[in-house]
């Protein structure tokens, strides 16, 4: 009788574990410095299967060109785009000197850890000041958050990698980082991690389109490979579910592909590639960088604070959303609103602030303006009695919130 009751004890414990659900992870790659038209001509045999299993798409930089959210097209003003899902008249990241982040904007690694302390969270980069500064990691004003592992920094250590002019140095931290990542995401399998490699950019920089940029772009794809190997094998072994998405900070300028920072189409267009195939309209169409993060968190099924998720400019590309392409004018005492219409079922409640408060850790008061249906794709405010030269539009819909913000100069 022992005996029977045991095996019945262990079939119960064998069926919870095969039907419990798949644990879900991601790692994102920001790959430096690769415009489009370059990856979509160059062999890249590992991105091309990542996207095969899910979607490639070209996709946005640099904030809405010529209003208050445009956004230099560069390195580390780039990657805080991800990490925020805001541009920089938010994150108050200008530059690669990251001079005054704005950490009020929560980062992807702070949300998660906010919302389960017990997330694995991990970092392999070619760039120190990502951890550092980007994410503070360590800094009260970010959260004093620290990620489980780091494999970073080595651009600092010229004993292992002597500097050279020729920048080769980088690749071979690239190499180092890449390895690190496979080896490390293979045997401990973190729950959030973000990878960085640098020497596409270095050699866009010193040869532009060229025959050197292209053999870079080569090289990072076999560096992708040993991360995209390591979760294959993790999916096979144990009940995991991954999600991987690559991307690119910056395209590069259209006469010699050598400089990046303004708002050229060229410049400001980058990609996407993800083995996600829950992809929705967003993604379809040309998503933006500020969408990867929103994306990543609903896979994993990270709850936003909501005085976060009021701020973040993306929209996730995977899953069900309402609306997209929130667009806000002024004439009078009226601010019209329209947008793109994704999924026309229920209402959505339109909220308006006066005040940005939130960009210093408090409150702002939002005034709730009325609701309509989704469908109807536009809704005019009547803004009387909230006269101001600043507003901020929060629309709430049922499947995502976005926002968008009205200044009269």
């Amino acid at each position: 009788m022992k005996t029977i009751r045991f095996l019945l004890c262990l079939l119960l414990f064998q069926s919870c574990f095969l039907t419990a659900p798949a644990q879900n992870k991601a790692v994102f790659i920001i790959l430096d410095g690769i415009p489009a038209d370059v990856l979509e001509t160059v062999e890249t045999p590992v991105i091309d299967e990542i996207a095969s299993k899910g979607g490639y798409t070209r996709a946005f930089i640099g904030g809405d060109k010529g209003i208050y959210s445009e956004s230099p097209t560069i390195s580390a003003v780039g990657y805080n785009h991800l990490l925020t899902a805001t541009w920089s008249n938010k994150h108050n990241v200008w530059g690669n000197e990251i001079k005054n982040p704005n950490y009020h904007y929560w980062n992807i690694f702070r949300i998660a850890e906010s919302a389960d302390p017990t997330l694995h969270t991990a970092i392999f980069s070619t760039w120190l000041d990502n951890r550092t500064k980007l994410v503070g990691e360590g800094l009260p004003e970010a959260g004093s958050i620290q990620l489980d592992y780091a494999f970073d920094g080595f651009e600092h250590d010229t004993i292992t990698f002597p500097h050279a002019p020729d920048r080769s140095f980088i690749f071979q931290i690239d190499e180092h980082v890449s390895k690190e990542a496979g080896r490390y995401m293979a045997a401990h399998g973190p729950d959030l991690s973000w990878v960085y490699l640098e020497f596409t950019d270095d050699m866009g920089h010193q040869y532009g389109d060229s025959p050197q940029l292209t053999d870079a772009v080569k090289k990072a794809d076999v560096q992708v490979g040993r991360i995209w190997h390591a979760i294959q094998e993790r999916q096979k072994q144990y009940n995991e579910e991954w999600m991987i998405v690559i991307t690119t900070d910056h395209g590069r300028d259209a006469a010699t592909g050598k400089h990046h920072g303004g708002q050229s189409d060229r410049e400001r267009t980058i990609w996407i590639a993800t083995n996600h195939d829950a992809l929705n309209k967003r993604f379809d169409g040309t998503p933006a960088m500020v969408d990867i993060m929103p994306s990543i968190l609903r896979f994993m099924d990270i709850q936003i604070p909501e005085s976060v998720k009021a701020e973040m400019d993306g929209i996730p590309f995977l899953g069900e959303i309402s609306i997209s392409n929130l667009q806000a004018v002024r004439q009078g005492e009226e601010i019209t609103l329209t947008w793109d219409v994704i999924n026309p079922e229920g209402k959505l409640e339109m909220l308006l602030a006066t005040t940005n408060h939130f960009k210093e850790g408090k409150d702002d008061t939002y005034y709730s303006m009325g609701m309509t249906d989704v469908a109807t794709g536009s809704y005019t405010l009547d803004i009387s009695e909230h006269v101001s030269n600043f507003y901020k539009v929060l629309v709430k819909a049922p499947y995502n919130w976005t926002n968008r913000w009205v200044i009269i100069e």
